[in-house]
């Protein structure tokens, strides 16, 4: 029973339906003002860090590891300990994960720059 409290009409709701056609078919926006479509994700843009690195595919874990050491890490912090890297990370607001797989490594190594430091984070 309808009681004609509705804040659209049996009319509108066919037109927002027909609207929406297009959408539910496709799976993809059918606007043509494009400024309504959220951006897509780029093709260059690098992986975002998601947990520890873990070992499998040596290669994508090792750029990943490089990637994201290299954005917390600049140059003027090599060569360091897993400690002062890891206090570097900590100030710098680094993802926990990160910070812990940095915190594990073997107290008295050094690491010349991010690459060492990725490749023994990739390998712990």
């Amino acid at each position: 029973m309808q009681r004609g409290s509705d804040r659209l009409s049996v009319h509108r709701d066919e037109e927002m339906k027909h609207e929406l056609q297009g959408l539910l078919r496709s799976g993809h926006p059918t606007r043509t003002e494009e400024w309504y479509d959220p951006e897509p994700v780029a093709d260059d843009d690098p992986a975002v860090w998601r947990g520890a690195v873990v070992p499998g595919d040596s290669r994508t874990a090792l750029e990943a590891a490089r990637l994201e050491l290299a954005r917390y890490l600049g140059r003027s912090n090599f060569p360091a300990t897993p400690s002062h890297l890891a206090r570097v990370l900590r100030s710098k607001n680094a993802p926990d994960p990160l910070l812990e797989a940095v915190e594990r490594l073997p107290r008295p190594a050094r690491y010349a720059n991010a690459e060492a430091l990725a490749e023994a984070v990739v390998r712990s």
